[in-house]
């Protein structure tokens, strides 16, 4: 398959999954019980004439299929809609947010990848007592919530040791990096330690593999034989968990932006849900799904990077 027809196949496939998603998403928020109203007019509501006159201005009171295919219809002319609770566009408040979360996924990417594949290829390498703890320190970071991580990594390092802040995403720069250390370490240590077994099996089945077995008797050294013979061919299934991870990070960044405070586009959609903010949950869903799509996409292309022998569309 050409790049040109798979470019074009997958984004119908993520055509598909946005409008199947946003259905759903819609549906649930509109069978929801409450009435964003009460976001509107204030805790202590309004006169008959000012409730009418929202209800006019938001389009309540259509019909479901009405609501959603006008918002679809506007989405298409790139207009995300108007936040009933911000009281400004969507598009501007989730521009000014997108920067936190994807400087945190970033970084949380770059963490679980080093992390991943350095102790995971080190503890099947290794074996004895390396395999042991990194398998132990695995398991524990696998087993313990996100939230714990988060709570624990401000207590010791922010608090009572003060080396870093606490909350907030800085000033930009290196300051923001700064204040972004703790929250990415919480974030990645989970799938750090996922990626670490993963690594560390595919490592170890490559090892006893005929071609690695071939460039020990070839006389070749160590290093030759792991970079080039190991980990190349250990690396579809470290790219593929790389890549899953990568895109559930976005939605995993939800906890950690509450527990640090941050300004991202996680703590937006927990508030706007719990606001029943429409267009702002619609909206960030929409990131979410695309992010998923085009990090899965970009997957695939770096299969045939690694491996000459996958094309593109095959099954692998």
């Amino acid at each position: 398959m050409s790049l040109g027809s798979y470019i074009v196949r997958r984004f119908g496939g993520l055509l598909l999954v946005l409008l199947v998603t946003s259905f759903l998403v819609f549906g649930l928020l509109y069978l929801a019980p409450g009435s964003p109203l009460a976001y509107i007019l204030g805790p202590r509501g309004g006169s008959p004439a000012q409730v009418a006159a929202a209800i006019r201005e938001y389009h309540l009171n259509d019909p479901f299929f009405l609501r959603y295919f006008t918002w679809i219809s506007d989405v298409l002319h790139g207009n995300l809609g108007f936040s009933i609770v911000y009281r400004m566009p969507v598009s501007t408040l989730i521009g000014s947010r997108l920067g936190t979360t994807v400087a945190l996924v970033a970084m949380s990417a770059v963490i679980i990848a080093i992390v991943g594949i350095v102790f995971g290829t080190l503890a099947a390498l290794r074996g004895g007592w390396s395999d042991q703890l990194i398998s132990s320190l695995a398991a524990i970071g696998l087993s313990t919530p996100v939230f714990v991580i988060g709570v624990a990594l401000i207590s010791l390092f922010a608090v009572n040791l003060g080396w870093f802040p606490t909350f907030g995403v800085g000033s930009g720069g290196v300051d923001t990096m700064w204040h972004l250390t703790l929250p990415a370490i919480a974030l990645s240590v989970a799938s750090a330690a996922y990626l670490v077994r993963i690594t560390k099996a595919a490592v170890g089945e490559e090892q006893v593999r005929e071609h690695v077995q071939t460039a020990t008797v070839r006389g070749l050294s160590s290093g030759v034989i792991t970079r080039r013979h190991v980990l190349r061919n250990a690396l579809i299934p470290i790219t593929t968990v790389m890549g899953l991870t990568i895109a559930t990070l976005i939605a995993g960044a939800v906890v950690v932006e509450n527990v640090f405070a941050l300004d991202g586009i996680g703590s937006l959609l927990v508030k706007a849900i719990l606001q029943r903010d429409f267009a702002v949950v619609q909206a960030c869903v929409l990131v979410l799904v695309v992010a998923f799509v085009v990090i899965n996409a970009i997957v695939d292309v770096l299969y045939t990077f690694i491996d000459p022998r996958i094309s593109l569309g095959s099954k692998k």
